[in-house]
């Protein structure tokens, strides 16, 4: 260790605002867990739901883009949620490639419980809609501001 990497300041981790997002985004989870768990959902799968009920049927590019994931992930979880009776995948006859999902009668049917688990976590964090606001003003400022910066191991060296 150099003399001067020995005597740089720390920042103290409960002061670092990315450690501070990690544990917010797994104490959001884990209060979205036991809403979710008596209607067969993941988080994930719950999201999917979410932008399928506001746009209607997708395809799953749009919903990759949307929910800021990669086709790894989104693919083997609509695939199951197809299994579970709440989507269907079509593909394209036109682009056999792409594939698009919609909703069935089943997975639309749980949009009723859409207003109450939205409820559940505004109560539990406080959040009035001026917090709401102010939180999603900076949340997306970092989403907006991290698609700007160039990967990690493209950035020049020192």
């Amino acid at each position: 260790m150099t003399e001067e990497a020995s005597t740089a300041p720390v920042v103290a981790l409960d002061d670092m605002v990315c450690f501070n997002l990690h544990a917010a985004f797994r104490a959001v989870t884990a209060v979205y867990r036991p809403l979710l768990e008596p209607l067969g959902l993941s988080y994930p799968q719950y999201l999917v739901l979410a932008m399928l009920w506001e746009q209607g049927e997708l395809p799953v590019g749009e919903l990759v883009s949307r929910l800021r994931s990669d086709y790894g992930t989104i693919t083997p979880l609509v695939k199951r949620m197809e299994t579970q009776g709440l989507v269907t995948r079509t593909r394209n006859p036109k682009d056999e490639r792409s594939v698009t999902v919609a909703l069935t009668p089943e997975g639309d049917a749980l949009r009723v419980h859409a207003p109450r688990i939205y409820q559940v976590i505004t109560d539990t964090f406080g959040f009035t809609p001026e917090k709401a606001d102010a939180a999603l003003d900076v949340l997306q400022s970092i989403v907006a501001n991290a698609a700007k910066t160039p990967a990690v191991d493209e950035r020049p060296g020192p």
